[in-house]
């Protein structure tokens, strides 16, 4: 009888948690009957009209680069023009085709999936009212907002990288050469030169074709064999935790949560074999970069035969069948490339891409048993950081308007500029000085990490897991321990703070009197304009991202508003009609 209690309450919350979900899901569905339609129409619509209107200019820029780079050999850039037509067209059919898929499922999934997440909320008028407000007109504004992210992409970003390729360094190393080629005894080395490597043009463009025709097809009935093992292998593991109330189900409000994913998990595998199609495409065509690196056909079609096993020996792994891959795996380098743990997967036998440095994928997610939502919230999440990242903008550039150190007219070049070398005070100096400003506070309380504006500390053991971030966080890393064995004085540190707002601009620098002394040492002066270029390169990387683009716009907007306030009204008037037209 003492144990009725404790029985009656179970049954209760069961009998809750079945209702829940239950309503959750209907109200889910009704949301993405009404949002859907239109939340899917603005994001096909927009990314198409992008793509469209963007692909002759796509074009011309791309083979003016193609012309204009010294990166790529003549045989090379043959092979490229020769496959350029066959790359647009796949540019068009993927791209058009991925934002058919990507609205339809952010348009119908996130109203439902936000009605579930509702449930996080503390009280039962919370969570009624965010399972009715939740993915409604949000998903509407995040469908335009992922319009303008890839608008941005194609308009902005795709320049700069093309930019980067025609202004590489190669570009000077290419001058010195045809400097040399006086000499005549070099001109008859580089024509035989020239003649050996014409022989493999060819080879590039049929190794690529070999690598489509049999990638593609076999990748494809690699993953549709194993995915019923990944489809009843994740109902398994997902249920297990359900009994046993792990993983998502550990807490009761994120059961709704972990049911629907029970019942998506069929859309996972489907999305899966998706995307090892879409893999398939470009490993393929890597086969031409094999051949071009190695000079021989005979690896290229090595590296066809052994990607079909690495795939099959990922998926194994993956899905926890049999070690290793009966197929044959050739070796297609002359030289094993070396590699870190983090490339492998599961293991000695998981060790993908660890030739050629790429990962052939099918979307596999992890099987293992997941973690707690309280042990996901103790990682420092990538957005955190993002967000930390603007505010520290937001607030250094209010200190150098307060400072005289910028004005509103840098504020209105940005906004107004067309290309990255217009506005650079703003839009690669305020940035960097954000981050140099990040890393002086880090080293002065000395913590092993990068120190967030929130006091949050970034290090290698709360780190987001995700590889993007890792591309620059341990390059940061090394970035900030460099400055700390530079032990600069407050004078240098001042000097290093103009040298990554103004760049090379000495009338601003001598402008701006902040306490700065400049090193007398020429080694020390260089070594504080190496620190600069490294941070400036860093940024740049960055400001690539259309996200960034975005969110930095509106930094920008909120000095200029902060900028009205702090003056005469008639200034403050001229200046918000100036961010009401950029917001427009």
């Amino acid at each position: 009888m003492a144990m009725m209690p404790n029985n009656l309450l179970g049954w209760l919350t069961t009998v809750y948690v079945v209702l829940a979900f239950c309503t959750a899901l209907f109200l889910g569905a009704l949301k993405a009957l009404i949002v859907g339609p239109v939340a899917a129409a603005i994001l096909i619509v927009g990314n198409v009209a992008v793509i469209l209107g963007m692909f002759p200019s796509h074009v011309a820029w791309t083979v003016y680069t193609l012309v204009k780079t010294n990166r790529f050999d003549i045989p090379f850039k043959a092979a490229l023009a020769l496959a350029l037509p066959a790359l647009f067209g796949l540019w068009l059919g993927l791209s058009v085709a991925g934002s058919v898929l990507v609205g339809l499922g952010y348009g119908f999934f996130t109203p439902w999936i936000s009605t579930f997440e509702a449930f996080r909320y503390d009280g039962e008028s919370k969570k009624f009212y965010h399972c009715i407000v939740d993915g409604t007109w949000g998903t509407i504004k995040g469908s335009c907002t992922v319009v303008r992210d890839f608008a941005d992409m194609c308009y902005h970003s795709y320049p700069l990288y093309l930019k980067e390729v025609r202004e590489s360094p190669s570009d000077e190393i290419g001058k010195l050469e045809t400097q040399l080629k006086t000499n005549r005894m070099r001109s008859e080395m580089t024509g035989l030169k020239m003649y050996c490597r014409l022989l493999h043009v060819p080879g590039f463009i049929i190794a690529g074709l070999v690598g489509l025709v049999v990638h593609i097809p076999l990748f494809t009935a690699i993953a549709v064999i194993k995915s019923p093992y990944m489809l009843f292998k994740g109902w398994y593991r997902l249920i297990q935790d359900l009994i046993s109330r792990e993983g998502p189900f550990l807490e009761t409000a994120c059961i709704p949560i972990a049911g629907l994913t029970i019942l998506l998990w069929p859309l996972v595998v489907v999305g899966s074999i998706l995307g090892a199609i879409f893999s398939s495409i470009f490993i393929g065509l890597y086969a031409a970069v094999v051949v071009y690196q190695e000079r021989s056909f005979r690896r290229g079609v090595a590296y066809v035969v052994a990607m079909v096993a690495e795939f099959d020996e990922y998926t194994n792994d993956g899905l926890y069948l049999r070690e290793g891959t009966f197929l044959p795996k050739p070796r297609y380098r002359k030289r094993r490339a070396s590699h870190s743990p983090e490339n492998s997967v599961g293991g000695s036998h998981g060790k993908v891409g660890s030739n050629h440095g790429e990962t052939p994928a099918m979307l596999v997610p992890s099987l293992v048993p997941s973690r707690s939502v309280r042990e996901t919230i103790q990682e420092v999440k990538m957005v955190q950081i993002w967000g930390s990242a603007m505010r520290a903008c937001e607030i250094r550039g209010k200190e150098l308007l307060d400072a005289g150190a910028i004005s509103c007219a840098d504020l209105n070049n940005f906004l107004k500029a067309k290309n990255e070398n217009e506005g650079a005070i703003i839009n690669v100096g305020l940035p960097c000085y954000s981050m140099l400003l990040s890393f002086l506070n880090s080293i002065r309380t000395g913590s092993n990490g990068l120190l967030l504006l929130d006091g949050i500390v970034v290090n290698h053991l709360n780190r987001p897991n995700d590889k993007l971030f890792d591309w620059f966080f341990q390059p940061l890393m090394v970035l900030q321990e460099q400055i700390r064995a530079l032990k600069l004085e407050d004078g240098e540190e001042r000097f290093l703070q103009k040298l990554v707002l103004y760049g090379n601009d000495k009338q601003r620098m001598d402008a701006w009197d902040n306490g700065s002394v400049v090193p007398e040492e020429a080694v020390r002066a260089a070594q504080l304009q190496g620190i600069t270029r490294r941070m400036t390169g860093m940024l740049r990387s960055v400001s690539k991202f259309p996200t960034y683009r975005r969110r930095f716009r509106q930094v920008v907007k909120a000095l200029l508003a902060y900028y009205a306030d702090t003056e005469c009204p008639v200034r403050s008037n001229s200046i918000r009609s100036v961010a009401s037209i950029e917001n427009v």
